[in-house]
């Protein structure tokens, strides 16, 4: 079982119409790094389970019905009575997105470690926390929480991606310091560069990725759009490899399927244990890491958060 513990986000994406279009459309399409990822990782064939505050009205079942329709499992969900979380998606020319968030008083902050034990799927093997929700008080506390009393007891992987979201940001300090709390106790890091430069601005990628493994994980990525993406071990050389190259309709969701495509890989290895992880030959991970630039290349040739199935990535590899 793969658990994912986030957001649920319903990203209003615009519709390519007329460029003189003074009132332009929007599309709503489910979306938040922990709905992408669980989707991802099912549409993957793994086993999944989502645990998420989910808010009352039509977008919440819009986001619930998404998660149930790609296999997800949805009983550790949280009838919230809070909102539903919005982002305002703007599409740049070359297909990057940028985000304008509506999230005050939303269900996603609001966890409590009461809910989080209770709703814990038991047979979890990795879980992937991150996010808005991991570092935006008061539930970021909870999640820390359980982040640090499953790397104790080391019952399964724990994954971390900080997706920094600095427009929701007030305090920035008090951010950097729950980011790097979490990424001290995780056992896989996965960052992009635009991330990295707002956690450490001016820091150069390659050090940086070799400095964070030495912190704590037992594997750091650092992805950074369509340039190589660096993967560091404590004690190993840095492996570099180079995503696919596509026509790209937009970039939402890539990161988070590209996190998905990993664990797949990992499961599908039976990589489940830190140690495993950490004896991993540099050649098994380079090409676990090019099936994950694979999976987030093809869900860039597709508009919203639309990751691949296994059947479709069975295809590209071919």
């Amino acid at each position: 079982m793969i658990t994912v513990c986030g957001e649920l986000v319903v990203d209003l994406i615009p519709s390519r119409g007329r460029p003189d279009a003074t009132a332009p459309q929007y599309t709503a399409f489910p979306g938040g790094n922990a709905l992408n990822v669980a989707v991802a990782a099912a549409r993957l064939g793994n086993a999944v389970s989502l645990m998420a505050r989910v808010g009352p009205g039509p977008f919440g079942r819009v986001l619930r019905g998404h998660a149930e329709r790609n296999g997800v499992a949805v009983e550790a969900m949280v009838d919230a009575p809070e909102p539903v979380s919005l982002a305002v998606v703007e599409l740049r020319d070359d297909g990057s997105a940028g985000y304008s968030f509506h999230t005050v008083g939303a269900a996603d902050w609001q966890w409590t470690a009461e809910e989080l034990a209770r709703d814990w799927p038991a047979d979890t093997r990795i879980v992937h926390v991150g996010s808005i929700s991991s570092w935006t008080p008061p539930g970021s506390d909870a999640i820390a929480d359980l982040v640090q009393r499953t790397r104790a007891t080391g019952s399964a992987l724990v994954s971390f991606d900080p997706n920094v979201r600095a427009s929701l940001i007030a305090d920035a300090d008090a951010v950097r310091a729950r980011v790097e709390r979490l990424r001290r106790t995780a056992d896989i890091v996965k960052v992009s560069a635009e991330d990295l430069q707002w956690l450490e601005p001016g820091a150069e990628l390659d050090e940086a990725a070799v400095r964070w493994a030495g912190d704590g994980p037992a594997l750091v990525v650092v992805t950074d759009g369509g340039e190589p993406l660096r993967a560091a071990r404590p004690g190993r050389p840095l492996v570099r490899r180079d995503p696919p190259r596509v026509e790209v309709v937009d970039t939402v969701g890539a990161g988070d399927t590209l996190a998905a495509g990993l664990f797949s890989g990992l499961v599908r290895t039976g990589t489940l244990t830190r140690q495993a992880l950490t004896e991993l030959p540099d050649d098994d991970l380079a090409a676990l890491l090019d099936d994950a630039a694979l999976a987030a290349a093809l869900a860039c040739t597709r508009a919203g958060a639309d990751p691949p199935t296994a059947a479709e990535l069975e295809a590209a590899r071919g």
